[in-house]
């Protein structure tokens, strides 16, 4: 199997603070500062997925809240159709992917729409099988999931569903720990490896959704899935940050998010250390033969020197 390179994703979310401005300009920095692949945001209907209590109640952290009410709230930070459909043509003049995460099946079916290569069901909702069963069949590109906060039984349901579909070739499932931020003992790598024995080879690849600090755990999940790909259990493919232009704005997201700074170094290693988890493809490299024959100590030529 070719090592395919791994896709790094901005998860911009909500960080754009409801500013179509700053969310044009979150897509530029990643994509041209950073050099990410795909810049990732985020589709709600709030009166489909809020109950009306829940809507009409106060954000649980008022500091962060942009609107009397939870739905208010979520409203603000919320882009219509049009919007998003700026958003793609934005990412198309940069040189990135776009994607979007659709909570609810009002967004599926409007984000589905507008054709993007590729759409994510957030652990939160990836047990809403009548959300998932119309992206089956209404959507042709890639279906993302996120397993956080998820049992294994809902994980297998949820591979078994898209096998049952004829979808699994284009499912990608992401090891994950719903929390913001996650403590780096709560982050477990290994599950990159348990979803690749079990669903590797069954779907289209496993990726990392990671809310943690810094960008060295993301190296270390990149070297478990690489080294699950080498053993024959499938295509680790995606690694996804969420990201913010300042970790100290208003909002949930942004103290799990990377600054630009972070995002680049992220990219930068992913890419670097990529290269190097390879199994040497000769004894002798090419770079060592030159140091080989200037200072390798090698019974046969001392002998043939005396």
């Amino acid at each position: 199997m070719q090592k395919q390179p791994v896709k790094v994703i901005a998860e911009i979310g909500c960080n754009h603070k409801g500013d179509l401005h700053i969310a044009k300009e979150l897509i530029r920095v990643a994509a041209e500062e950073c050099g990410a692949d795909v810049a990732k945001f985020q589709k709600r209907c709030n009166r489909d997925l809020l109950s009306p209590m829940q809507y009409s109640t106060p954000h649980p952290v008022p500091a962060n809240a942009y609107g009397p009410t939870y739905g208010a709230h979520r409203e603000f930070l919320e882009f219509d159709v049009e919007q998003h459909r700026e958003l793609i043509e934005t990412c198309k003049a940069h040189g990135i992917a776009y994607s979007t995460s659709v909570w609810d099946l009002t967004s599926a079916r409007q984000m589905a729409a507008l054709g993007p290569q590729m759409l994510k069901i957030p652990s939160a909702t990836n047990q809403h099988f009548d959300l998932q069963d119309y992206l089956c069949q209404q959507f042709a590109g890639e279906i993302h999931v996120s397993t956080g906060m998820s049992t294994g039984r809902e994980i297998a349901d949820l591979v078994a569903f898209y096998e049952d579909r004829g979808r699994a070739q284009d499912l990608v499932i992401y090891s994950c720990t719903s929390g913001y931020p996650v403590a780096f003992g709560d982050v477990c790598l290994f599950e990159i490896r348990t979803l690749m024995e079990r669903y590797g080879t069954r779907v289209k690849g496993i990726g990392f959704s990671g809310h943690h600090l810094g960008i060295a755990t993301d190296v270390a999940a990149l070297a478990v899935g690489r080294v699950m790909e080498a053993e024959g259990w499938g295509r680790f493919t995606h690694i996804e940050r969420h990201f913010t232009l300042d970790r100290s704005w208003k909002g949930t997201d942004h103290a799990a998010s990377l600054e630009p700074d972070g995002l680049h170094r992220l990219c930068r290693d992913i890419r670097h250390v990529d290269q190097t988890l390879a199994i040497k493809r000769e004894e002798i490299l090419p770079v060592e033969q030159v140091q080989r024959d200037k200072l390798k100590w090698v019974p046969d030529r001392r002998a043939q020197a005396s």
